[in-house]
């Protein structure tokens, strides 16, 4: 077997424990082995890419035991794509929470990274919708405490109500679990989409109950209105660096709504024909709104970037409810720059928050003025689809790509309009934080809730920076990302457009996972 398949997720899971029982007490240590650990999981990430490169499809069977009665691994372009995504924002962010100084503000910040690096990787490689769910778990756990390092009231209330949505998500997919597996007897994804093929249409309500409350499941990891209530405030309360890895954390609800919705429930299937993109498009397209609206309502930063991690998530989702090719393929290409655009976007917030404060309005000026007004700008580019980053190239692939579709005027006028509004609200933002001299005698103080952000300190000291340069070395790597991004757009889009073939060809998939001749 190809045990390259397995290393994403052992690596980080052998190196978290290792971390709290051997070097708890060194944070030095913790640093040079928390940042080897995601250079190899970059390494092994890269490695399986140009595995799956090829169309082959892999799969680890864990204890040589055989699907559908084991538990398997599958590495496939998609599979693929995403682990290495993952890898490309963790070393950036990492590299960030040290120099920084936000991994020392609390306890056992690089062991419950590795953890969270564990769960998003298991997710993406995983073949087994219970095993989905497992990685599920592990993200819930690692991201709690992650979202809670540092300690404060305000965000361990933000953490307890992220917490107990996802518990909510996770009891709804166990009843989606159970009701599938009484209908069908298994729930490895390939020997599924088998058996839903053969059961009779008439006798199918409760498997399509089951397919809803997936869906619904899903829907709540990927922050679909109105499913997203979570998101603001905890991304928003969360350690910054935090919320720049959690970007990834949605993209694991697309990926799944993308895998189990081509696979076992896909567009062709009679089962389920029409079940999901007849619901999952109006809930993008409002959820694309709500986010423009959000971004151009708040008054702080982070939370404004909250809402742009909403706003990008619905112009994902939009190109994946059209479940077509072409439209799967701008979707997963938009994937990647959603990716990176929020994420950058979270940072430069957070070099906004330690300098000066999160409100959006006048303040002193703050130092490194002038770098982080252009971090903020080329953040506000990306995320805006303006061109010529990747951002108008992800939009346009959508919009090119609803153009046959039925409700193809609803798609363009939101989605065209949701980036007007999200122009305007960045540029509003960083024209009060970097440009709109200050004035003390009018000076307004921020809402409550927004000073909560930055917990229980006051907004406008700043935290201890050891090296700044790196700080924003890391930064800049993650412009360096959106900028490759879209000077090699056609060879990315050319492993997407092959990516979209192979998902909605699953005949290879189900073959390769259950050993069947073609």
């Amino acid at each position: 077997m190809n045990h390259w398949i397995v290393a994403p997720i052992v690596l980080p899971a052998i190196l978290a424990p290792f971390i709290i029982m051997v070097l708890r007490y060194h944070l030095d240590l913790q640093r040079i082995f928390s940042v080897a650990g995601v250079v190899g999981l970059l390494g092994i990430a890269l490695t399986i890419t140009a595995q799956a490169a090829g169309g082959e499809i892999h799969v680890y069977e864990l204890g040589d035991w055989p699907a559908p009665f084991g538990i398997v691994l599958v590495l496939d372009r998609l599979s693929a794509m995403m682990v290495l995504l993952t890898a490309l924002l963790a070393l950036p962010v990492v590299l960030y929470a040290i120099a920084s100084g936000w991994d020392e503000r609390g306890n056992h910040f690089h062991p419950l990274f590795q953890f969270q690096l564990m769960g998003v990787c298991g997710a993406f490689l995983t073949g087994d919708a219970f095993n989905l769910f497992v990685f599920f778990e592990v993200l819930l756990i690692a991201s709690y405490g992650l979202m809670t390092h540092g300690g404060g009231a305000v965000r361990l209330k933000a953490g307890v109500q992220y917490v107990t949505y996802n518990l909510l998500g996770s009891t709804l997919f166990l009843f989606a679990l159970g009701t599938i597996y009484s209908v069908t007897g298994t729930l490895n994804m390939a020997d599924l989409a088998v058996r839903v093929a053969e059961i009779p249409v008439e006798d199918t309500a409760l498997l399509r109950v089951g397919a809803v409350l997936l869906l619904l499941v899903f829907c709540i990891k990927a922050a679909v209105l109105p499913l997203h209530f979570w998101l603001p405030a905890s991304y928003a309360n969360a350690p910054l660096p935090v919320a720049a890895l959690f970007a990834i954390m949605t993209k694991v609800g697309a990926y799944s709504i993308l895998r189990v919705y081509t696979l076992a429930f896909g567009p062709d299937v009679a089962v389920t024909e029409g079940l999901v993109g007849d619901w999952l498009q109006p809930a993008a397209l409002v959820t694309l709104a709500i986010g423009s609206i959000g971004i151009l309502g708040t008054r702080h930063i982070a939370r404004m970037v909250a809402f742009c991690a909403i706003a990008s998530m619905g112009t994902l989702l939009v190109a994946i409810s059209l479940f077509t090719e072409t439209a799967t393929a701008a979707a997963l290409y938009y994937v990647y720059h959603s990716t990176l655009a929020t994420a950058l976007l979270f940072l430069v917030a957070d070099l906004v928050m330690e300098r000066r404060g999160g409100a959006i309005a006048p303040r002193p000026p703050m130092p490194q003025s002038g770098r982080i007004s252009a971090l903020f700008f080329v953040g506000a580019i990306a995320m805006a689809g303006m061109p010529p980053l990747s951002g108008f190239i992800g939009k346009l692939l959508v919009l090119d790509a609803s153009w046959y579709a039925p409700d193809a005027t609803a798609v363009w006028a939101v989605v065209l309009i949701g980036s007007f509004v999200t122009i305007v609200g960045l540029a509003r933002a960083g024209s009060l934080i970097f440009w709109k001299s200050y004035d003390a005698s009018t000076q307004i103080e921020p809402e409550p809730e927004t000073e909560a952000t930055n917990d229980d300190e006051p907004p406008h000291r700043p935290a201890p920076e050891p090296q700044p340069g790196l700080a924003f070395t890391s930064v800049f790597g993650v412009v360096l990302g959106l900028v490759l991004l879209t000077l090699f757009a056609g060879p990315s889009l050319d492993y997407t457009r092959k990516t979209a073939a192979q998902l909605f060809a699953p005949e290879q998939y189900i073959s390769a996972v259950l050993g069947r001749e073609d």
